[in-house]
């Protein structure tokens, strides 16, 4: 099934600078260090990791750095002689308080919500009080970003879930949850990337691959980019 892409922005936009709380900043091994994003777990929180990303990706010892859930991790291309320096700059950079808006495509995707691979849509009714069809029509009218990837190659975890159908992730995974599947992990939605154990709850499914090597853009999806969830057919 073809999935439509629209472009929305052409290049970063900078954001005016926010109040700015303190991060957390956590050495990892001997080269790489974690900063954390304090508050709420919101657009504005990761539009600063993005920000601090561009910046520290200039810096000429840092090997890469990589965009988590509002967390960023910093990797040194060597192990540095003054480690504490390193983290003052860090704490600088963040403390700037700037923010960007990544440039990102329109990705839609066509989902058969309910069936055979819902095999939680029951416990999250459960869960929330609310009948399948509700969540249904809850999930697919939402407008999701995709704040980072990771987990599993092209997994894009996706922020913008309605409240009203947050579910706690499982506390016995899956054995087996197909690639292609749609699911619900707290207070975020995906698209599982690969075959195997899963933790998320599912709704639904999408026939696509997330991650395709062979393609000069392996992955679906990238920061910045916004999902729209196409109700292609319910089967309740």
């Amino acid at each position: 099934m073809k999935v439509m892409e629209a472009a929305i922005l052409s290049a970063p936009s900078v954001i005016k600078p926010a109040s700015v709380e303190a991060a957390k900043v956590s050495v990892i091994g001997t080269r790489s260090y974690l900063i954390e994003a304090p508050g709420p777990f919101d657009l504005p929180a990761q539009r600063r990791i993005w920000a601090l990303a561009q910046a520290v990706e200039a810096w000429p010892e840092v090997r890469e750095a990589v965009p988590g859930m509002t967390n960023l991790l910093v990797i040194l291309k060597n192990t540095p002689e003054e480690p504490d320096r390193i983290e003052a700059r860090l704490r600088a950079e963040w403390e700037r308080g700037r923010d960007i808006d990544l440039p990102g495509k329109l990705v839609e995707i066509p989902v058969t919500y309910g069936g055979e691979h819902a095999t939680d849509l029951a416990a999250i009714c459960d869960f929330t009080g609310l009948g399948d069809r509700e969540v249904v029509r809850l999930h697919h009218e939402g407008s999701y970003t995709v704040f980072a990837l990771g987990s599993a190659p092209g997994f894009a975890y996706l922020h913008g879930l309605d409240p009203r159908i947050h579910m706690p992730r499982k506390t016995v995974p899956s054995l087996r949850m197909l690639k292609g599947t749609v699911t619900i992990g707290g207070m975020q939605t995906g698209v599982s990337a690969l075959t195997g154990p899963n933790g998320w709850n599912s709704i639904g499914f999408a026939e696509l691959s997330v991650f395709d090597p062979r393609q000069a853009s392996p992955a679906l999806l990238a920061p910045g980019d916004r999902v729209r969830f196409l109700p292609e057919r319910i089967e309740l």
